[in-house]
């Protein structure tokens, strides 16, 4: 085969399959996103305000006090935030981020989809070259029975060829305390239950960071949303918002923003 011959070929299967587009500059922007092959900047990360987060106060105040550690260069914990829908795990992890980048700090927030756990070796080394502090963070994690992907966390965490380097902390958020979901008839299994209970669980111990959000009640709910309209000037009705809670069948921090929303909708404000 002559070499014009074998260049066409080449160009060919190029063209089939290009090269993935090159990485976004990790010293350039706020938050990234990974796709499982690339790094795409996230130019527009507008988190929300770090105060305007209430009723999950301890929470805020340890998560934002490792965020500031692993900013700073110190030890630092990675981090799971379980618990109820809508409660500001998610918001936490983004508002925490953007307030040290207000106050100064060149830590930034790189997600990745829960789908995409596979890839996340592939990302390390990518973030291991950036001279930068980086939050890796996975939204809403949940496994199936078999829990495969579960076990390729686990060695990122801790003990695996593929663990995380030392300016990568792992966010990760999840309905479940222990992420992969746990049933009464893990107690029955006739060779070993404890070894059964120990694998499932092996995944949560390994993030030195455990906080919990909570469903709230209705003073707290009221208290959240009060605090929103104060902020952005809007009139509250407590019997309507407790209306519009019950409708949704959920007292939450989202919730409430949602009710608020429509409070600024309603005067012609933006939030």
């Amino acid at each position: 085969m002559d070499d014009a011959l074998l260049s066409r070929i080449v160009a060919a299967l190029e063209r089939l399959s290009p090269p993935p587009p090159p990485h976004s500059d990790l010293t350039a922007a706020p938050a990234y996103m990974w796709d499982g092959t690339t790094v795409h900047a996230v130019v527009d990360f507008a988190p929300v305000d770090f105060d305007l987060l209430s009723g999950i106060d301890a929470q805020k105040a340890a998560l934002l006090e490792n965020c500031r550690r692993h900013a700073a260069g110190h030890a630092a914990h990675d981090v799971l935030l379980w618990g109820a829908r809508g409660t500001g795990k998610s918001a936490t992890v983004a508002s925490a981020v953007g307030k040290l980048q207000a106050e100064g700090a060149s830590i930034a927030l790189v997600q990745c989809a829960g789908d995409r756990l596979d890839s996340l070796p592939a990302l390390m080394a990518v973030l291991h070259d950036a001279d930068r502090p980086f939050i890796l963070f996975v939204d809403d994690l949940g496994f199936d029975e078999n829990g495969n992907d579960a076990r390729v966390l686990r060695s990122i965490l801790q003990g695996g060829v593929a663990a995380r380097p030392g300016n990568v902390r792992l966010y990760v958020t999840s309905n479940r305390r222990h992420i992969v979901p746990r049933h009464m008839s893990e107690q029955d299994d006739p060779v070993n239950p404890r070894d059964v209970l120990d694998d499932r669980l092996a995944l949560s111990d390994r993030f030195g960071l455990s906080l919990g959000f909570h469903n709230i009640d209705q003073d707290g709910y009221l208290a959240i949303v009060k605090g929103y309209a104060d902020r952005f000037g809007l009139t509250l009705d407590p019997h309507e918002a407790v209306q519009w809670a019950t409708q949704r069948g959920s007292r939450s921090g989202r919730v409430a923003w949602q009710y608020v929303t429509e409070l600024a909708g309603r005067a012609g404000l933006r939030v």
